[in-house]
């Protein structure tokens, strides 16, 4: 699986526990759900993202990567 699907698989999973724990748990898990929207909205504009750089050091190649068969 390459990082770009990664970081969709773990935002989607992320959002969705957030949801069910302020549903279930608290109201205040609501804002595990805006930290990660403010993530995914600075990493469009500034190219960084913490999530990609933790997977790249976990050794997981880019959709590229893949595709060149490195």
């Amino acid at each position: 699986m390459s990082i770009e699907r990664m970081i969709s698989a773990t935002a989607g999973v992320m959002i969705l526990l957030s949801v069910l724990l302020t549903h279930y748990h608290h109201p205040n898990w609501l804002w595990l759900t805006v930290f990660i929207g403010a993530n995914l909205l600075q990493s469009a504009f500034t190219g960084f993202c913490l999530a990609a750089w933790l997977f790249k050091k976990m050794g997981v190649k880019t959709e590229a990567q893949l595709a060149k068969g490195e």
